[in-house]
Protein backbone atom coordinates (compact mmCIF):
# COMPACT_ATOMS: atom_id res chain seq x y z
CA UNK A 1 0.00 0.00 0.00
CA UNK A 2 1.14 3.61 -0.90
CA UNK A 3 -0.05 6.35 1.13
CA UNK A 4 0.07 10.09 -0.56
CA UNK A 5 -0.31 13.09 2.05
CA UNK A 6 -1.34 15.46 -0.24
CA UNK A 7 -0.89 19.54 0.65
CA UNK A 8 -3.95 21.09 -0.79
CA UNK A 9 -4.67 25.23 -0.79
CA UNK A 10 -5.65 27.11 2.24
CA UNK A 11 -8.29 29.88 0.38
CA UNK A 12 -6.55 29.70 -3.42
CA UNK A 13 -7.01 26.98 -5.35
CA UNK A 14 -4.33 27.82 -7.71
CA UNK A 15 -1.44 27.51 -4.48
CA UNK A 16 -0.90 23.73 -5.20
CA UNK A 17 1.79 22.36 -6.71
CA UNK A 18 2.03 20.36 -9.93
CA UNK A 19 3.10 17.04 -8.30
CA UNK A 20 0.27 17.49 -6.01
CA UNK A 21 -2.20 17.41 -8.96
CA UNK A 22 -0.02 14.68 -10.76
CA UNK A 23 -0.31 12.82 -7.44
CA UNK A 24 -3.88 13.68 -6.84
CA UNK A 25 -4.81 12.29 -10.45
CA UNK A 26 -2.42 9.33 -10.33
CA UNK A 27 -4.04 7.53 -7.20
CA UNK A 28 -6.51 5.14 -7.16
CA UNK A 29 -8.54 7.06 -4.71
CA UNK A 30 -8.31 10.25 -2.89
CA UNK A 31 -9.16 10.00 0.67
CA UNK A 32 -10.14 13.07 2.19
CA UNK A 33 -11.74 14.60 5.28
CA UNK A 34 -15.03 16.35 3.19
CA UNK A 35 -15.72 14.84 -0.33
CA UNK A 36 -17.54 18.01 -1.14
CA UNK A 37 -14.50 20.34 -0.56
CA UNK A 38 -11.93 18.27 -2.04
CA UNK A 39 -14.28 17.22 -4.86
CA UNK A 40 -14.26 20.96 -5.81
CA UNK A 41 -10.50 21.26 -6.10
CA UNK A 42 -10.48 17.82 -7.80
CA UNK A 43 -13.34 19.15 -10.37
CA UNK A 44 -11.59 22.55 -10.91
CA UNK A 45 -8.75 21.13 -12.19
CA UNK A 46 -10.50 18.71 -14.37
CA UNK A 47 -9.26 15.39 -12.30
CA UNK A 48 -11.70 12.71 -12.51
CA UNK A 49 -10.32 10.42 -9.65
CA UNK A 50 -13.20 9.25 -7.20
CA UNK A 51 -12.83 10.46 -3.44
CA UNK A 52 -13.55 8.17 0.23
CA UNK A 53 -14.33 10.10 3.34
CA UNK A 54 -12.22 9.03 5.78
CA UNK A 55 -12.63 11.74 8.35
CA UNK A 56 -12.23 11.30 12.45
CA UNK A 57 -15.39 9.19 12.46
CA UNK A 58 -13.97 6.97 10.09
CA UNK A 59 -10.24 7.24 10.29
CA UNK A 60 -10.48 4.16 12.78
CA UNK A 61 -11.72 1.91 9.91
CA UNK A 62 -8.83 3.02 7.38
CA UNK A 63 -7.37 -0.28 7.17
CA UNK A 64 -11.24 -1.47 5.73
CA UNK A 65 -11.84 1.15 3.60
CA UNK A 66 -8.46 1.50 1.88
CA UNK A 67 -8.10 -2.31 1.78
CA UNK A 68 -9.07 -2.45 -1.77
CA UNK A 69 -6.39 0.32 -3.46
CA UNK A 70 -2.84 0.03 -3.58
CA UNK A 71 -2.54 3.54 -4.21
CA UNK A 72 -4.01 6.31 -2.20
CA UNK A 73 -3.83 9.89 -1.99
CA UNK A 74 -5.07 11.41 1.13
CA UNK A 75 -5.97 15.25 1.49
CA UNK A 76 -7.48 17.41 4.42
CA UNK A 77 -9.45 20.07 4.20
CA UNK A 78 -6.80 23.20 3.65
CA UNK A 79 -3.21 22.66 4.39
CA UNK A 80 -0.80 19.78 4.86
CA UNK A 81 -2.06 16.14 6.37
CA UNK A 82 -1.22 15.44 9.90
CA UNK A 83 -1.69 19.35 11.43
CA UNK A 84 -4.66 19.60 13.34
CA UNK A 85 -7.03 16.84 11.60
CA UNK A 86 -7.41 13.27 10.85
CA UNK A 87 -3.95 12.85 8.83
CA UNK A 88 -1.77 12.03 11.96
CA UNK A 89 -3.80 9.17 13.24
CA UNK A 90 -3.84 7.83 9.27
CA UNK A 91 0.03 7.87 9.32
CA UNK A 92 0.63 6.42 12.79
CA UNK A 93 -1.94 3.51 12.30
CA UNK A 94 -0.38 3.21 8.34
CA UNK A 95 3.19 3.05 9.58
CA UNK A 96 1.99 0.49 12.30
CA UNK A 97 0.57 -1.54 9.39
CA UNK A 98 3.77 -1.23 7.31
CA UNK A 99 2.29 0.74 4.27
CA UNK A 100 4.73 3.19 2.28
CA UNK A 101 4.25 6.96 3.87
CA UNK A 102 5.45 9.70 1.50
CA UNK A 103 4.32 13.76 2.07
CA UNK A 104 4.79 15.79 -0.39
CA UNK A 105 5.55 19.63 0.27
CA UNK A 106 3.33 22.09 -0.17
CA UNK A 107 0.97 25.06 1.49
CA UNK A 108 1.05 25.74 5.16
CA UNK A 109 0.46 28.32 6.70
CA UNK A 110 3.07 28.50 9.19
CA UNK A 111 5.91 29.79 7.21
CA UNK A 112 3.81 32.73 5.27
CA UNK A 113 2.90 33.58 9.06
CA UNK A 114 6.45 33.39 10.33
CA UNK A 115 8.02 35.14 6.97
CA UNK A 116 5.31 38.29 7.79
CA UNK A 117 5.72 38.47 11.44
CA UNK A 118 9.23 40.39 11.27
CA UNK A 119 11.10 37.90 13.47
CA UNK A 120 14.39 36.74 12.97
CA UNK A 121 13.97 33.78 10.96
CA UNK A 122 17.56 32.80 11.04
CA UNK A 123 16.68 31.25 14.79
CA UNK A 124 13.07 29.74 14.11
CA UNK A 125 13.78 26.45 15.85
Amino acid sequence: MRLVLVPTPIGNLEDITLRALRVLGEAEVVACEDTRRTGLLLRHYGIPTPTLRLDQHTVGRARELLAPYGYVAYATDAGTPGISDPGAELVRLALEWGWRVEALPGPTALIPALVASGLPTHRFT
